[in-house]
């Protein structure tokens, strides 16, 4: 891991932009924690409720843009705004994805695919909690045991699983099975008391990796900065040639600004067939700066600083989120659909952020 984290200093500096002098540093940066935790905690009390999130026994859908986000973030809010313990979303979050893993045999979707994909989902989840306390918890450990009995052992898509495919970018599409099973290596990872090198997981965590190595080169960029993120939790995950390239690549996509757009991450299309939006957005730029700084990169780097400096400065101040837009369709940014991409942008800048602070250190 320290050479990687060497290679990644050197890839960062061979791409050098001049900082503009009267850039903030990353110690200095100012953005409105508490506005951004109303703003994803107000999200997350509607999604709760919403009648086509509901689920049996008295659950809800652990979705890819509100629930998943908002569960990494909203604990990294609590340490840069003086909370001592989760708020209600927070919990009832916790809480019902908790209950489906126990009740996993009642409330596992019908559809394979469905359940493929939830059974990461949780498991990141409830890693993701755990890891803060440093205990993996028995309800983990479930969600591990149905993650694993979903995991495919043949195939083309050996060590991967079944993923939702819908037609929608950028996770339930042709790729899905890559992002997913990349999320997968992220939550064995995350998982705390060596979970990952118990025996039982050695045959495992190979597949997996292996289907992540072998299926590389094909992937987009989204996808492959996902793996980049798993491959800083699975250390030896990704080749070292591979990881300099990815980061060189993505540097080479930072737009003027300092941010990056969502589409250039694709490639994407929008299906009505009218122009990208090609235009920095808070997902993506989010997303890049939290990969980089987890794999090593540190928050004074200048892109890096770049990109810290842009979400300062992009957040909005009428409700405390960043923009981001669809990559399937237009749609309207102030309706409840149309404020998904918006959630996951608001986590994954808080999660860059935050991380450049506890970084800076």
């Amino acid at each position: 891991m320290a050479k990687y984290f060497t290679l990644t200093t050197v890839v960062l500096g061979m791409t050098l932009v001049s900082l503009p002098a009267e850039a903030q540093t990353t110690q200095h940066l100012q953005w409105d924690a508490m506005a951004a935790a109303t703003y994803l905690d107000e999200r997350q009390g509607w999604w709760m409720t919403w009648e086509p999130a509901q689920r049996e026994r008295e659950t809800f859908c652990i979705s890819c843009h509100t629930a998943v986000p908002y569960a990494l973030a909203r604990s990294a809010l609590r340490a840069v705004g003086g909370e001592t313990a989760p708020v209600p979303q927070e919990e009832a979050l916790l809480h019902n994805v908790t209950r489906r893993v126990r009740l996993w045999a009642e409330v596992a979707p019908e559809r394979l695919e469905s359940r493929g994909s939830e059974t990461i989902l949780n498991s990141l989840v409830l890693a993701s909690r755990d890891a803060r306390d440093s205990r993996l918890s028995d309800d983990a450990r479930l969600a591990f045991d149905h993650l694993w009995e979903m995991q495919l052992d043949h195939g083309e898509r050996s060590g991967a699983w079944p993923w939702l495919h819908a037609a929608l970018e950028p996770w339930e599409e042709d790729g899905g099975p890559y992002y997913g099973a990349a999320l997968a290596a992220v939550a064995v990872g995350t998982a705390p008391e060596g979970y990952a090198q118990e025996v039982a997981n050695v045959d495992r965590v190979a597949r997996l990796s292996s289907y992540l190595n072998d299926n590389y080169d094909d992937q987009n960029l989204f996808n492959k900065l996902t793996a980049l993120w798993a491959s800083a939790r699975l250390p030896g995950l990704l080749e070292p040639a591979d990881q300099a390239a990815l980061i060189e690549e993505t540097l080479g996509r930072q737009h003027g600004d300092g941010g990056w757009s969502l589409s250039s991450l694709g490639p994407y299309q929008l299906r009505e067939g009218s122009p990208r939006v090609t235009e920095s957005d808070g997902y993506a730029t989010g997303m890049v700066a939290f990969v980089l700084l987890k794999t090593g990169a540190g928050p004074e780097q200048p892109r890096l600083k770049r990109a810290l400096a842009w979400l300062s400065a992009n957040q909005e101040t009428t409700d405390g989120s960043w923009p981001a837009q669809s990559l399937n369709k237009h749609r309207d940014p102030s309706s409840d659909i149309g404020r998904f991409m918006r959630d996951a942008a608001t986590s994954y800048a808080v999660l860059a952020l935050t991380s450049g602070h506890q970084a800076a250190k």
